[in-house]
């Protein structure tokens, strides 16, 4: 999908600099479009593939605005059933409540215009390539959508706590199955994942840990019973390398002289190493190219939150400060997130003979919600806005607020970087429950005044759908 040179906009098609100068361009320039610039280079360079889509809870509607789905509630038990014992029946045991996942309040479109000459004198087609790369666009911004989603649920819990949180009281009540928050992976070794800067010792540290976040997070979710398969670590390309690289021997330039052992490569498909990866002769340097450790499927994508969004990826929802909250890798089972869509991808061609042009619009409504936040967990290194030289006390800590995140301080220590540490009240977030809970307190206040609880029961101040909220 496209993610580099041009946007494809009405007024700045990918392959003419000048619209204008048509036939009347230089003999050799970029708007000479009968020229064969159709090279495999250019069509690759707007190609990338939507990977998230696939990896979610994916549902369409033939209509309507929103699709409800089931919390089924708890079963009650009686241990030993003595003689004369009536069992009593309450509808608090079993009373379904639903989430409601809805559509966007307006669709998503990509669009492009032609020049009829262009379309008379070129001998390539050019007008299905342009198609075909508006629907690439569509999926590169659905595919960070989602990202963005299994994100905001990893920050989301149903443990509400009146210490944390300030006022809020969100619909409904607390979890009825009584699920402990999920992990949230605090490690200043993190501030090192896929950053080029670092050493290679400082890299290969960094993944280490998020192998083990990927084993913590499979237990936790043995632990509460949920399902383990469909499991997934989505991390940056530099990090799914040194992954990858793990064990192969290295020369630090950091420390002149002090070569790195030839250690056993972890994931070059040895099999005394446990079959891990494939032989170091593949590069597996494809985007869509994957490994598997312990059940879970280790995935690169350049299409993480982990940089501040403004208002490039939709509506404000989506668009959170995920480069403050620290988001440097995705954990989740499948059913953390829903996808919703209306209809699909749909095309629209029209001639305009006042413009003598054709004009095309690719257009798709879709939504995304939140179903199992205890399903989805974050990688989170130290930032300046989730770190304090100073350790503020953990009663400022639960009074800060999306809109007011001054004490929202996950890290503190005299240094940014992997020598800070963890705030002590919340060195047990790693394993879920309430020390989770707190952490992603600190998520919720360092995403940004755009963050607000989506995981409620649906009431009927939930419905009839809004479309100016």
């Amino acid at each position: 999908m496209p993610v580099t040179g041009h946007p494809v906009t009405a007024d700045n098609l990918p392959y003419r600099d000048a619209v204008g100068s048509g036939i009347l361009g230089p003999v050799a320039g970029a708007n000479k479009l009968w020229l064969s610039i159709w090279s495999g280079e250019t069509i690759h360079a707007y190609d990338e593939y939507n990977m998230f889509e696939s990896l979610v809870d994916s549902k369409t509607i033939s209509n309507g605005v929103a699709m409800e789905f089931p919390v089924t509630g708890t079963v009650a038990l009686n241990a030993a059933w003595n003689a004369g014992v009536e069992l009593i029946g309450s509808t608090t045991d079993s009373t379904s409540a639903t989430i409601a996942i809805k559509l966007d309040k307006r669709p998503i479109a990509a669009h492009f215009e032609i020049d009829n000459v262009d379309l008379m004198q070129t001998q390539w087609e050019f007008r299905s390539e342009l198609a075909r790369q508006a629907g690439l666009t569509l999926a590169n911004a659905r595919d960070k959508q989602i990202a963005a989603y299994i994100a905001r649920a990893a920050a989301e819990d149903l443990n509400f706590n009146t210490l944390y949180d300030g006022s809020v009281s969100p619909v409904g009540t607390t979890d009825p199955r009584a699920i402990p928050a999920g992990p949230v992976f605090l490690n200043p070794l993190f501030f090192d994942l896929g950053r080029t800067a670092s050493t290679n010792a400082q890299r290969s540290a960094a993944a280490l840990e998020a192998l083990k976040a990927c084993e913590d997070f499979v237990v936790y979710l043995q632990t509460i019973n949920a399902p383990t398969d469909g499991v997934f670590l989505a991390v940056e390309p530099r990090t799914f390398q040194d992954i990858r690289a793990l064990g192969v021997a290295r020369s630090d330039m950091s420390n002149p002289g002090v070569v790195a052992a030839n250690l056993q490569p972890m994931f070059g498909g040895i099999a005394q190493a446990g079959g891990l990866g494939a032989a170091l002769t593949q590069g597996m340097n494809n985007i869509t190219d994957s490994l598997e450790y312990m059940g879970v499927r280790i995935i690169k994508s350049n299409h993480l939150p982990v940089a501040n969004l403004a208002s490039n990826i939709g509506e404000a929802r989506y668009n959170l400060t995920f480069g403050d909250a620290g988001i440097c890798g995705l954990l989740f089972q499948r059913g953390a997130v829903a996808s919703l869509k209306l209809q699909g991808l749909k095309v629209d061609t029209v001639d305009d003979i006042r413009r003598n042009t054709t004009f095309t619009v690719a257009s798709m409504m879709a939504g995304t919600g939140v179903l199992r936040p205890e399903c989805a967990a974050v990688l989170i290194k130290p930032t300046s806005a989730n770190h304090n030289a100073t350790a503020v006390t953990e009663a400022n800590y639960a009074a800060a607020s999306p809109s007011s995140p001054a004490n929202a301080n996950l890290f503190t220590g005299a240094t940014l970087g992997n020598t800070a540490t963890v705030q002590t009240w919340l060195a047990g977030a790693g394993s879920g429950g309430v020390d989770a809970a707190k952490a992603r307190h600190g998520l919720r206040c360092n995403l940004g005044s755009n963050f607000s609880r989506e995981v409620v029961n649906t009431a009927s101040g939930a419905f009839p759908y809004d479309p100016t909220l």
